[in-house]
């Protein structure tokens, strides 16, 4: 609840699912937004699922504040994925709800990020899951409750660890061109690909990609990291129209072991990229947008295979470790 309503630690039969970073699972009240050149986001960087947003998301940035009407406010200056994460959020309800026989166990909350003479946002997230499923189901909206207009971006940092991941791990997804790494000028460098995951590797340098993904015949991508030596694994599944760019974090360094599946509204070069290519999002007053996503764990072979199946009818990711790097972003139309 102190923490955006994120996710932090998820368990399945004893097993951990999420990532537990160094920082832990730090107080709210102790975040210092605009501090480390807005790097200070990494001491508050842990669980399952952060929230990324709900004005800015990705590297550090600033923008003209010429629609907060207020003199004195010449810019917005905007650290590392924005300030939702490390907002407290009103509980709202908790509890059950059964339908016959079937019970679905909920809680919903409200994060407000807002300030006098700039943004108003209002982020109202319900989870749910179902008595005796695996799935976790996560319905947000993020709406403009003021009377400026006001940028909008999202994303979610999903965070797996060990042991679903581990030595011998693989990253699937319905990938059909990869059109930015991080590490492009250094490819193959620390001999680490996209798809076959590593042990932990001692100074480990992040790798960052953008994946093109080719949506199933529902309009969604489901991605995954699944380890088959103990046919365990976690899926993301996310409406391309809600999601349409999603990147793959790789931190393998001994101690912080983690890979990211991260849905995002934006492509992964951020603010001014979508500036230039008239692909932001602006929400007028009352206006706002929903996200529904499915967080799934899927365990035993024949559930592994199922997910397998399920992604790659869709369409065969790249054999290559090191897939072209095609610098070809498709055009984003937020409708």
């Amino acid at each position: 609840v102190d923490r955006a309503f994120d996710i932090g630690d998820c368990e399945f039969k004893g097993q951990s699912i999420g990532w537990n970073s160094p920082s832990g699972f730090r107080n709210a009240f102790l975040h210092e937004y605009e501090g480390e050149g807005g790097l200070s986001w990494m001491r508050s960087f842990s669980g399952l699922l952060v929230t990324c947003g709900l004005d800015h998301t990705l590297f550090m940035d600033e923008q003209q504040a010429d629609h907060y009407f207020y003199g004195p406010r010449k810019s917005v200056q905007s650290s590392l994925h924005g300030r939702i994460a490390t907002i407290p959020g009103k509980l709202l309800s908790y509890g059950e709800e059964w339908k016959g026989d079937e019970c679905t166990l909920y809680c919903e909350g409200l994060v407000q990020q807002s300030t006098v003479f700039g943004e108003d946002l209002h982020l109202i997230r319900r989870i749910e899951v179902k008595l005796g499923s695996s799935e976790i189901h996560l319905r947000d909206r993020v709406e403009n409750h003021g009377f400026y207009r006001t940028p909008h971006m999202y994303c979610y940092h999903i965070n797996v660890g060990y042991p679903v991941l581990d030595a011998g791990s693989e990253y699937l997804a319905p990938i059909k061109e990869t059109p930015w790494a991080a590490h492009a000028d250094k490819y193959s460098e620390q001999g680490v690909g996209y798809r076959k995951l590593p042990e932990p590797i001692t100074n480990f340098h992040e790798q960052v990609w953008e994946h093109e993904m080719v949506p199933n015949s529902e309009g969604r991508i489901i991605s995954a990291v699944i380890n088959p030596r103990i046919n365990l694994a976690f899926s993301v599944n996310v409406a391309a129209s809600e999601f349409p760019a999603q990147f793959e974090w790789q931190n393998f360094h001994a101690g912080h072991y983690a890979i990211g599946i991260e849905p995002s509204t934006h492509h992964v070069l951020g603010k001014p990229f979508a500036q230039e290519r008239g692909e932001e999002i602006w929400l007028e007053h009352e206006e706002s947008r929903s996200y529904h996503s499915i967080f799934t764990i899927h365990e035993g072979v024949s559930e592994l295979a199922q997910l397998k199946s399920a992604i790659n009818s869709v369409q065969m990711q790249p054999a290559e470790e090191y897939p072209p790097v095609t610098g070809n972003f498709v055009k984003i139309n937020h409708g």
